[in-house]
């Protein structure tokens, strides 16, 4: 636990370098991304492309990585239904067109105040009061307008006008772009939410809580993956109409109508024994979690139950190569087979082949390990973002939460122990998911972009 007067400290010269960023007036060309795309300042395109296809434009931001993930999925899917039919436009909003300091740089500071948990819960809790909201929004639009505005206006998929409809994965992307959408589409007369024809709607990807940021009530839809948030959008104002409950959109591995395997045949591909009780511990893609403490405590006890090998233990760690490294070179007692994996690509496969999960408290982990059918034993979250999907876990049944890898592995161990105990949590977990909330929502948005083109034919 950090001191008062450090953690003060650090606030304090965040919001001096923030303050210092925001007003300093520098040519927006001298910070623009090396990744942004030719610019399009002063021209107005109008929607849609000429050759038939539909355009959709995705909004993200790279702040963990479960945004991107959920835009890759909705544009598989979409693909999937209607191949060749609909080009989707995948942008990082703010990397590649954030005027300057600290709107670029979103990622990177993402990753410095989820290491520090008390920054990140200090600036979530500041900006969800309606104070906070109001200066976000006029921040936003001061400084991030134009160059917005670019984004939006640009061209999508083959040809020159830019995109059909407007989707965003994050919640830091709904006023400002419905205010540019009303601006483009009155030819710069308005801002105002009449003055937009081009459709847009989101798709929040938290699950049991989210930032009120999420939810505009001039979005044409809001696609919603739970009640809480049914609520909480109902609480913003947002028309019951306009609310739609699928799921939470994951990787394609989780919900592809091709042929599964079997979890025999997909153990004995990624080399681990066919018949012993498996538990998966996973760090995210970005490795944090302190997992290298949790797969110790877990594999000791695992280890301990028996002179042979009765349990496996795999242990992902994401980017954390130091973490990859401690654990590889761990001496496990003979009880447990543990194998050690960096980043991988095939999440679906681990996760088809376990018996248990533990992992940090991500709305889309959480998602595809109900599809998969495992318990949860959740470790860590972040304030406010992902808090409620902790009560969300355990109020469906399959699972639980500890920070101390004692408990951690003892809850587990004693799951895997206990067949009958451990087939009610699989259960649980499987009347949890929604296994076709990706194909759900790319349908209903299938039907607005077509709808839209139609208009304008």
């Amino acid at each position: 636990m950090y001191p008062l007067s450090f953690r003060l400290s650090v606030i304090l010269l965040l919001a001096i370098s923030w303050s210092a960023s925001v007003f300093s007036f520098v040519p927006v060309s001298l910070y623009r991304s090396e990744r942004q795309h030719v610019s399009l300042w002063g021209e107005t395109l109008v929607a849609g492309n000429d050759d038939g296809v539909c355009t959709i434009q995705i909004l993200i931001s790279d702040t963990g990585g479960g945004h991107r993930a959920s835009a890759n999925a909705l544009r598989d899917a979409l693909e999937v239904l209607h191949p060749g039919k609909i080009q989707c436009d995948i942008v990082d909003i703010f990397t590649d067109y954030g005027p300057f300091w600290p709107f670029n740089d979103y990622p990177r500071m993402y990753k410095i105040m989820a290491e520090y948990s008390f920054l990140w819960e200090a600036f979530y809790r500041f900006g969800e009061t309606e104070f906070g909201l109001a200066l976000n929004e006029f921040l936003m639009e001061v400084f991030c307008f134009d160059s917005f505005k670019k984004c939006l206006a640009r061209p999508s998929g083959n040809g020159n006008k830019r995109a059909d409809m407007v989707v965003s994965v994050h919640p830091l992307c709904q006023d400002i772009p419905l205010k540019i959408l009303s601006d483009l589409d009155s030819q710069g007369a308005s801002r105002a939410p009449e003055a937009r024809t081009t459709p847009f709607v989101t798709v929040v990807t938290d699950l049991g809580g989210a930032h009120p940021t999420w939810f505009n009530k001039n979005v044409d839809n809001c696609f919603v993956p739970s009640d809480a948030l049914n609520q909480l959008a109902r609480n913003r104002d947002i028309e019951s109409s306009k609310i739609i409950q699928h799921g939470l959109p994951i990787r394609k591995g989780f919900w592809s109508s091709s042929e599964k395997k079997t979890k025999s045949t997909l153990r004995q591909e990624l080399e681990l024994d066919k018949d012993l009780p498996i538990v998966l511990v996973v760090g995210g893609g970005d490795g944090m979690g302190g997992i290298v403490d949790i797969a110790k405590s877990l594999g000791n006890k695992l280890g301990a139950s028996s002179a042979t090998p009765a349990y496996q233990m795999v242990v992902v760690c994401g980017n954390n190569q130091r973490a990859k490294e401690e654990l590889s070179k761990e001496n496990f007692p003979s009880g447990v087979k543990v194998q050690v994996q960096g980043f991988v690509n095939n999440m679906d496969e681990w996760m088809q082949s376990s018996d248990a999960l533990v992992t940090k408290a991500g709305p889309g982990t959480i998602a595809e390990a109900s599809i998969c059918g495992l318990p949860c034993m959740l470790f860590s979250f972040l304030p406010g973002q992902e808090e409620g999907n902790v009560p969300y876990v355990e109020e469906s049944g399959f699972g639980t939460f500890s920070s101390d890898p004692n408990v951690i592995a003892a809850k587990v161990s004693g799951w895997l122990a206990s067949p009958p105990a451990l087939e009610s949590l699989q259960c649980s977990a499987k009347e949890a998911s929604r296994p076709s909330a990706t194909l759900d929502i790319a349908k209903d948005l299938a039907s607005m972009v077509f709808a839209a083109k139609q208009k304008q034919l």
